[in-house]
């Protein structure tokens, strides 16, 4: 069975930079689910109790919570979709970041039980599995330029700092299936990694797992409108690209929308 939407990536993509290489021999191979379960075994990679992943077709029926069962198998159930393969990629290349937030999910499950309400640890863990942009710098003024939504100086005035001092690398995967089909309303969650930019992968996994311990909840990512990106969209050239305030929107309108939605 063929990878659904497949032949839709495009590869050459920014924000599949780090995954292409890995991806395209992936998607060349006449037996996907084997080539990355040889990856997988390549690289060592396992969960946080030690048990070797793999990647393995979805058990009809079964009851057991999706984290559960990666934390107690290894087994990492995997449909033949976008959603799931770019979830596998993030596995190959995040290992001690993927095992980390695991072990956080399976242990709230452990803890509480699958409910309808999460909790804060499961939801930021989450947010973060599915739609986390790493935001990699020792910048604090762009940081603070991305938590109070200041638009114009994070994209215009700092523009020249994307390229130099600012590593934006897409995580979530979810967020790369949306990205499939970009549209400029797309928003992931973004979380800082204070790395100097162009650090090792194995550095960011580990400084993103290291992060992921320290009272883990929803405040402490930030909205990040992925397409006003410097690079990551041809039309953020013109200055305009930035005032479209359903898009780029201000700090307060974020809130106002928070509130009446809640």
């Amino acid at each position: 069975m063929e990878i659904a939407d497949l032949a839709s990536v495009n590869w050459s993509a920014p924000w599949l930079a780090l995954f292409a290489e890995v991806g395209q021999k992936v998607a060349a191979s006449s037996d996907w689910r084997r080539s990355l379960n040889q990856a997988a075994a390549s690289a060592d990679l396992r969960n946080s109790s030690g048990k070797r992943i793999e990647f393995c077709e979805p058990k009809p029926g079964a009851r057991e919570a999706y984290e559960s069962g990666i934390a107690r198998t290894g087994c990492v159930p995997m449909r033949a979709d976008l959603h799931d393969f770019f979830n596998a990629l993030t596995f190959l290349h995040f290992p001690t970041a993927k095992a980390s937030l695991n072990r956080l999910q399976a242990a709230e499950i452990a803890r509480n039980g699958v409910r309808a309400m999460r909790g804060s640890v499961r939801d930021a863990a989450t947010l973060i599995d599915e739609n986390a942009v790493l935001v990699v710098t020792e910048r604090a003024d762009i940081v603070q330029s991305l938590r109070s939504h200041d638009w114009q100086m994070l994209f215009q005035g700092n523009r020249t700092a994307w390229t130099r001092e600012v590593d934006a690398v897409a995580f979530g995967h979810a967020l790369l299936q949306k990205l499939t089909h970009p549209y400029n309303a797309i928003t992931a969650h973004a979380l800082h990694i204070p790395l100097p930019p162009g650090s090792p992968l194995p550095q960011i996994d580990r400084c993103m797992a290291a992060a992921l311990d320290e009272n883990l909840s929803p405040n402490a990512l930030l909205p990040l409108p992925v397409l006003g990106i410097p690079g990551w969209c041809v039309r953020n050239e013109n200055p305009d690209f930035y005032s479209d305030r359903t898009v780029f929107r201000p700090a307060k309108m974020r809130r106002d929308r928070k509130e009446k939605d809640s």
